[in-house]
């Protein structure tokens, strides 16, 4: 009986940290072609940012991250990665942090400042105050990316999911989604992958 009892509890810690258990995992958000509303968030500098202040760019790497979970934190340094080469080329990271700060305090505005601060973020790190935001796109991890590109109709939803195949070494990625979908983009091809599967913590509402 104490065997059944123990298998359950970490049954049930697997799923809370791995995310099965969202709503958004049934369904809802956007799809590739969606157009992304805009929004208006708090950045750690104290001010709000929208992707229509953007003007030169082509498109956006939303990014829901957040400084609590282990799959976000050993990512950290290939999003950094991700706007050093791609914000000069018009496609500027935008990381928003959807965690319920209650449930997450380690994801407060004070410890996102301390993060950003700490690692040298030079993208904007917006807090998604009221998890408004992450429920429209359908996220539902951390890390979890959405490539919108700039088009007549809006910001178009061009590639949701992972960051790369390999979230526990850098160096032992075969396939960067991201990386290879943006320069699709600006070579003007077609994403050969435009969804997979995002890999990460569920997020805390």
């Amino acid at each position: 009986m104490k065997t059944l009892k123990t298998l359950f509890m970490l049954t049930a810690v697997v799923l809370m940290s791995t995310g099965f258990t969202t709503v958004n995992d049934v369904g809802g958000g956007y799809e590739i072609g969606d157009i992304a509303t805009d929004f208006s968030l708090k950045n750690i500098n104290g001010e709000m940012v929208s992707l229509a202040d953007y003007k030169d760019a082509k498109g956006f790497i939303v990014i829901f991250t957040c400084n609590t979970c282990p799959y976000a934190v050993m990512y950290e340094d290939r999003i950094i990665a991700l706007d050093e080469k791609y914000k000069d080329k018009g496609y500027p990271v935008i990381a928003i942090m959807p965690n319920n700060t209650q449930v997450k305090p380690g994801d407060s505005f004070e410890a996102m400042q301390k993060r950003a601060k700490s690692k040298g973020f030079g993208f904007p790190y917006l807090i998604d105050e009221g998890q408004k935001i992450y429920p429209q796109y359908g996220a539902t991890k951390t890390p979890h990316v959405y490539l919108l590109e700039k088009t007549k109709k809006g910001n178009e939803v061009m590639y949701i999911g992972a960051i790369d195949d390999n979230y526990k070494d850098a160096s032992a990625v075969n396939t960067r989604y991201v990386e290879d979908a943006v320069d699709a983009l600006l070579e003007g091809k077609e994403i050969k992958e435009k969804k997979t599967r995002a890999i990460g913590c569920s997020i805390k509402v």
